[in-house]
């Protein structure tokens, strides 16, 4: 009678039993999705009003300016503040921000002014449940499903990737008000959601209190001192500078093989379906790496996909290629969050966190900038072979780092599972 008892306590956790993470994973499926769909119809209402594409680019640069400026100041006030109020304030505010953008259409008021304002707030709602969600989730998921509860976060992400778009465009197409009704009811769904999350998300410090400003640079300051993580902040930052310009060079690379729009669409949907399957995989594959295998081998099968897209005119084998980069970027995620959510004491979870993403999402705007001049100075095969240098240069660094080739492996989260529970 004691066998059966006995095998029970030694079973792994239940990620899905976990009632608190079910509702927190389940209605941010539903927000993203929503955010997806009403991001893919943005830039189209815009053209379709006012057939710019410069009034497209500045309302698209409104929504991702909050990520180079907010990220920092809202790091200490996410450990400050109530978190779990945090998760809903923000779901709140950005629902009805997004809410008066069906109105406007209605009524014929639809401005660039409203709309960016509109991108702006969903940006900065979006960089304080990103910094509060992440810094609570140590708190309702035990540390021994971590790691599998971050790739289901990714995996989140990338099916919204996947569906939203094609979704925004068809809504788009049945009334230009539809993917915006749909996003505002998705915010909601995701506020009833959060409802049912009750645990403390604080971290209970005696620590006395410290200055904005002060608090503010203490990310930055708890990174710049641990070698692996800020060899690892900086790998990031080099990765995003090349892929979100590799995003709009594989669109002019397949324009200028002739692709139509549909085509395009396809290629993308490819692409993201990489990232997708990768997600779901990394919950697994993780367990099978050391983290020094993941961070130097994952950039030097970036710097060796990359120049393959030069070599190939048909957008279908692009989005192939591309989705096999996006496959392993999940794993690059899981193993780099995990490592963070360890290392770092969670009352400064959200100011090193907030630190980590102002560093590495602060160059997206430069890679944009970065791309139009390749793609005008030297076309795509051109900036498809600078991206994949300095992708190869990537590489090499992150080989050299002495931070990574010493990088201590993750600890036994499968033990530590069996000894917990």
């Amino acid at each position: 009678m004691t066998a059966p008892a006995a095998q029970r306590t030694t079973e792994r956790p239940s990620l899905w039993r976990n009632r608190e993470f079910f509702a927190l994973w389940s209605s941010q499926v539903v927000s993203t999705l929503g955010a997806q769909i009403s991001g893919t119809a943005m830039p189209l209402l815009m053209l379709a009003t006012t057939n710019s594409p410069s009034d497209a680019g500045i309302v698209g640069a409104a929504g991702t300016l909050p990520y180079l400026v907010a990220h920092l100041p809202a790091g200490p006030l996410v450990d400050r503040w109530n978190r779990r109020r945090i998760l809903l304030i923000s779901e709140l505010c950005a629902g009805l921000a997004l809410s008066t953008v069906p109105i406007a259409v209605w009524l014929g008021r639809v401005t660039v002014a409203h709309l960016a304002v509109v991108a702006f707030v969903q940006g900065v709602c979006f960089v304080f449940f990103g910094l509060a969600e992440r810094a609570a989730l140590p708190k309702i998921v035990p540390a021994a499903l971590l790691p599998t509860a971050i790739a289901h976060n990714e995996a989140r992400s990338r099916g919204a990737a996947l569906a939203g778009p094609p979704l925004g465009g068809m809504l788009f197409g049945i009334d230009r008000a539809v993917p915006f009704l749909a996003d505002a009811l998705s915010y909601a769904v995701a506020c009833i959601g959060l409802l049912f999350i009750r645990s403390d998300l604080q971290n209970q410090t005696t620590a006395p209190s410290e200055s904005l400003w002060r608090a503010t640079t203490a990310g930055l300051r708890w990174v710049w001192r641990h070698p692996l993580i800020r060899a690892a902040i900086l790998l990031i930052a080099a990765g995003n500078l090349v892929f979100q310009a590799l995003t709009l060079t594989l669109v002019v690379l397949a324009q200028h093989h002739g692709a139509t729009s549909t085509t395009i669409g396809t290629m993308l949907g490819i692409y993201s379906g990489g990232g997708l399957i990768g997600a779901l995989a990394a919950s697994r594959l993780h367990r099978h790496f050391t983290p020094r295998t993941v961070i130097i081998g994952v950039n030097w099968i970036w710097a060796a996909l990359l120049p393959l897209f030069a070599f190939t005119t048909s957008p279908l084998l692009i989005g192939a290629i591309g989705a096999a980069c996006a496959f392993i970027g999940p794993l690059w995620n899981v193993v780099i969050i995990s490592y963070a959510t360890v290392l770092v004491p969670n009352e400064l979870l959200g100011r090193v966190t907030s630190a980590a993403m102002t560093l590495s999402w602060g160059v997206m705007p430069v890679a944009s900038l970065g791309a139009g001049y390749l793609l005008t100075t030297l076309g795509p095969v051109g900036s498809v072979f600078v991206l994949a240098t300095v992708m190869l240069v990537t590489a090499v660094v992150a080989t050299a780092s002495p931070a990574v080739r010493h990088a201590p492996p993750l600890p036994p989260w499968t033990d530590a599972g069996r000894t917990a529970h």
